[in-house]
């Protein structure tokens, strides 16, 4: 197997990662990459075969697991708790609760307050040049999600500073400083939505706490905890992948000079799976071995992590013609950029929900929307994300 060498916090790397996803692809569907001391998949077929393989899973074996560090209890206190983190018995009831409350329906029910919000934010755009990403791309699924759960909308801002804190602890420039924020972050926001769910217990409303309060399955409820911990997964993840996703996504429009017919109706699909293939919000993803595994070349321990390069694996020539190229009339295929098998992502649905209806109402609102600076990536990965995104319309 190949040894590659790559600082994800390189300002190269972090600005084009794509150009050391395309160098390691020549070394087959496995890579070494030293600097996370861990195996890599890169091959479409690989990632989406270890994703629904349940040899592989998100939880260390209970006896290699290490203590965290006590300035960390707040954040893994929350994290105990995470469908994210967790395999069956305890994912498989936890997912069944939380999808019993949020039902495809709930999602649909959503779309003429998402096009609304999108008009009100695009009506307070300001003259000249501005940042597309705090204007519309941030507060848009935040907003959502508040709306969707049934906090206050003004709470938006400080659920922001909280997500972002806490989800910094996956970046790989990690620190001390970051630790303790995130800490800080997750006690603050537990604390809060703690509160808020004793609220609804005692008044229930319509909205989607009231409704996970509610859920039942086989005699068994979600704990506060459970309760608490989802709904900070939900506003965590459904933000941070939709923000970026956004931003990256009107990045690529802008600069290929992509055409009106890509935000017709009958198109936006298209279009907004070609945006989440070609330049997705998540590129690393992790798994553990549960047994001796044979993957081509490679034997897996019990223990051993491999890491799912989503983004290398969304680019795979063999799955996609031409796929560096982005093409909003590529057929739609299943890509990598929500997971796979059973921990495939939750929110995905009301993701593609809100690139669908946000595009094709910006641009017809901004039809001369144009960059006014060169996008630049922030020091994010795993997840990948713009700094700001400055244009005029």
């Amino acid at each position: 197997m190949k040894r590659l060498r790559q600082s994800p916090t390189d300002p190269a790397f972090v600005q084009d990662p794509y150009a050391f996803y395309e160098e390691a692809r020549q070394h087959g569907s496995l890579i070494y990459w030293e600097d996370y001391g861990m195996v890599c998949a890169l091959s479409h077929a690989t990632v989406s075969m270890i994703f629904k393989d349940r040899r592989f899973g998100r939880e260390v074996p209970p006896e290699m697991a290490k203590p965290h560090p006590a300035h960390l209890d707040p954040f893994y206190r929350i994290e105990a708790h995470s469908m994210l983190e967790l395999e069956p018995p305890r994912h498989t009831r936890l997912r069944g609760l939380v999808l019993r409350a949020f039902t495809t329906r709930r999602i649909a029910a959503l779309s003429e307050g998402i096009e609304a919000l999108c008009h009100e934010l695009i009506d307070a755009f300001p003259e000249g040049d501005f940042d597309l990403i705090e204007a519309m791309a941030a507060p848009l699924p935040v907003r959502v999600i508040c709306r969707l759960l049934g906090v206050p909308e003004e709470m938006g801002p400080q659920f922001l500073d909280w997500s972002n804190a806490m989800v910094a602890m996956y970046q790989a420039r990690r620190t001390h400083e970051i630790e303790l924020a995130a800490a800080k972050a997750a006690q603050e926001f537990s604390d809060y939505i703690r509160a808020y769910v004793d609220e609804r217990r005692n008044a229930p409303g319509k909205d989607l706490i009231s409704e996970l309060i509610a859920a039942e399955e086989d005699g068994e409820k979600l704990s506060t905890d459970e309760l608490v911990t989802t709904c900070i997964l939900m506003l965590n993840a459904g933000h941070e992948a939709t923000v970026h996703s956004f931003g990256n996504g009107v990045k690529t429009l802008l600069q290929q000079d992509t055409p009106p017919s890509a935000y017709a109706p009958e198109a936006i699909a298209q279009t907004v799976e070609e945006i989440l293939r070609f330049d997705p919000p998540l590129h690393m993803f992790t798994r553990y071995a549960y047994e001796r595994i044979e993957v081509g070349p490679h034997v897996f321990e019990r223990g051993d992590q491999v890491a799912l390069l989503l983004a290398a694996a969304n680019r795979d020539p063999g799955a996609w013609e031409d796929p560096e190229r982005f093409n909003p009339n590529r057929p739609i295929k299943t890509n990598s950029s929500f997971g796979g098998g059973l921990h495939f992502c939750v929110g995905a649905p009301l993701a593609r929900l809100e690139l669908s209806l946000a595009l094709p109402i910006l641009f017809a609102r901004c039809p001369n929307l144009r960059l006014t600076e060169t996008p630049e990536y922030a020091n994010l990965y795993h997840f990948h994300g713009l700094e700001r995104l400055m244009v005029t319309r």
